[in-house]
């Protein structure tokens, strides 16, 4: 079953050549229902588009829209929790569990040999979309992708 999902993953990130691929089914219905219309409620509910790499009962993965990088991919819950201190520890425990081999995935798909694992918490962390999630990011030496690195590894400033 491994195999099959990081093939699965893999033919998203890394995709041949070949013809169209017959359309995606909607992903499985949420528990969060209006007045819980973010995106990703939306999505969850199969109303809006997204590329899944991964679901189960309790979360899905899917590509960032929006993303940092290749292979920028975010892992949320079905349920609707507006930030991490809302959402019960059982809850994170079902998402940060999936994160060694979504990360371990990612990286094969990608090449890359390191990721970040982030969460923006509330507005002053950069919170945009009020609907727990964790950001996997993944990561090759000297991409410069955060502004310190850039500084420091592609232009040599200290």
């Amino acid at each position: 079953m491994e195999a099959r999902r990081l093939a699965l993953l893999y033919s998203h990130l890394c995709p041949s050549p070949s013809p169209p691929a017959p359309p995606r089914p909607p992903l499985s219905p949420s528990a969060c229902s209006p007045p819980h219309d973010c995106i990703f409620c939306l999505i969850i509910r199969g109303e809006s588009p997204a590329f899944k790499l991964y679901e189960d009962d309790v979360c899905l993965c899917i590509l960032d829209t929006r993303p940092l990088i290749r292979g920028h991919s975010l892992i949320i819950p079905k349920s609707h929790f507006s930030s991490l201190d809302t959402t019960p520890p059982s809850v994170v425990a079902a998402m940060c569990s999936k994160v060694p081999f979504l990360g371990n995935a990612i990286m094969k798909a990608t090449g890359s040999d390191s990721f970040n694992l982030l969460v923006n918490n509330g507005v002053a962390a950069g919170q945009v979309i009020f609907h727990t999630h964790i950001h996997i990011i993944p990561r090759k030496a000297g991409d410069c992708l955060w502004t310190s690195e850039f500084y420091r590894v592609c232009i040599g400033v200290p």
